[in-house]
């Protein structure tokens, strides 16, 4: 894969799952700048990126003050952004009349508001042709039981990649947007559901495998690395004339 010389890349949830294993993707693709931002601060500490020159910023995706200084950091540190995956996002669950309204703002807040803030500052800072990817979900395209918050969220955050695409589309900026279905991430660590699907199969690797084997015909979850490989495949100069596109990652889960 090659991206443009010099691209600093922006990714957002950068300490944990898909965010970091995008960033160690694209460091082994040999992009050099990365402004990392994730909301666990000792982890994002954590994370080392060999030779790059790596610019740290802890905080909540959908705190507008987080951006403002975030804009000037990069700006002063590296002249603007070429690249940036908008990633960072909160599960929850729920059925719609039993849901609080505090938790649909809670999933809503992250999920959405911070991924436009996001992209409104990785738009802001990337001044000419470049390459964004916004980490939506299958939840957003297909409707289940108890996820109306987190699949609006994902709905919403994809039309928003669309949106972005046709007006970045001008100045040569792409904007594409990956919907993947279940992936072995910490995001399902907490999830009632989850913790006893572990203790009642004995580990969190049967507990995947059972869910994989229910409802995705080829049978198993995408790893963080699969997912970081297809991001960074739209990112890239391969994929120079797709934009406005819904990446599909689901095993076959939406068929």
């Amino acid at each position: 894969m090659s991206f443009p010389k010099d691209a600093a890349a922006l990714i957002t949830g950068a300490a944990s799952g898909i965010g970091k294993a995008t960033a160690e993707r694209l460091h082994a693709e040999g992009v050099r700048r990365f402004a990392l931002v994730d909301i666990d601060g000792a982890a994002l500490d954590a994370l080392t990126l060999g030779d790059a020159d790596v610019l740290k910023l802890t905080g909540s995706v959908a705190d507008p003050a987080l951006w403002d200084d975030a804009e000037r950091a990069i700006s002063a540190r590296f002249g603007g952004l070429g690249l940036a995956v908008v990633n960072a996002g909160v599960s929850g669950a729920g059925e719609i009349a039993g849901l609080a309204f505090d938790e649909w703002r809670r999933v809503l807040s992250v999920n959405l508001d911070g991924a436009f803030l996001t992209l409104r500052a990785a738009m802001r800072l990337i001044t000419g042709a470049g390459a964004i990817v916004v980490v939506s979900s299958v939840a957003g395209i297909k409707a289940e039981p108890g996820v109306a918050a987190y699949g609006a969220s994902k709905a919403a955050a994809a039309h928003l990649a669309k949106v972005a695409a046709k007006e970045g589309a001008p100045r040569g900026l792409r904007v594409n947007a990956i919907l993947p279905g279940g992936v072995d991430t910490p995001i399902w660590n907490g999830m009632d559901f989850f913790e006893d699907m572990v203790r009642d199969l004995g580990s969190r690797e049967a507990a995947l495998k059972a869910m994989a084997s229910a409802a995705t015909p080829l049978g198993r979850f995408a790893s963080a690395e699969e997912i970081a490989q297809q991001i960074a495949f739209l990112l890239s100069d391969g994929a120079a004339t797709i934009t406005g596109a819904l990446l599909t990652s689901d095993g076959g889960y939406s068929l």
